[in-house]
């Protein structure tokens, strides 16, 4: 399977178990083993980058097991063969979310501009507060 023009996950690594799914579907659900469980063997995959294995170890969560396998269960559709392909669209999904390097931040500093206008309307807030807190005498 495809993720990207670098990385490949050969089908070995995969492995489907069709079981029953929840919601609708009348007789139908009780019967039919529509919902599916793809299980991708993570820990042995060789293709995906070391940058990228950290940053899907994350994104993977509670759906990542101890023995390093991924685990994604799809019972959207009534169809099994829909259920199959929505499986493996989020799994080629979260690769692809590992695959991208973020941005690195740069830092940057407030214009002097900025920085006066700032010190301008701490001036004028003090003021407004200043002029509330006088107490008249009138004798």
């Amino acid at each position: 399977m495809r993720v990207s023009n670098t990385v490949d996950i050969d089908e070995s690594e995969l492995e489907e178990r069709f079981v029953r799914a929840s919601g609708p579907g009348g007789q139908n659900v009780n019967k039919v083993s529509t919902a599916v469980e793809l299980r991708f063997d993570f820990a042995s995959n060789t293709s995906i980058p070391e940058f990228a294995r950290e940053r899907l170890k994350r994104l993977a969560g509670r759906r990542l097991t101890g023995e390093g396998i991924i685990v994604i269960q799809a019972d959207r559709f009534r169809s099994q063969e829909q259920n199959r392909a929505d499986a493996r669209a989020r799994l080629v999904e979260l690769v692809e979310k590992a695959l991208l390097r973020p941005k690195p931040r740069i830092k940057t500093k407030p214009s002097r501009g900025a920085r006066e206008e700032r010190m301008k309307a701490k001036t004028v807030r003090g003021k407004v507060k200043k002029m509330r807190s006088r107490k008249v005498d009138f004798d």
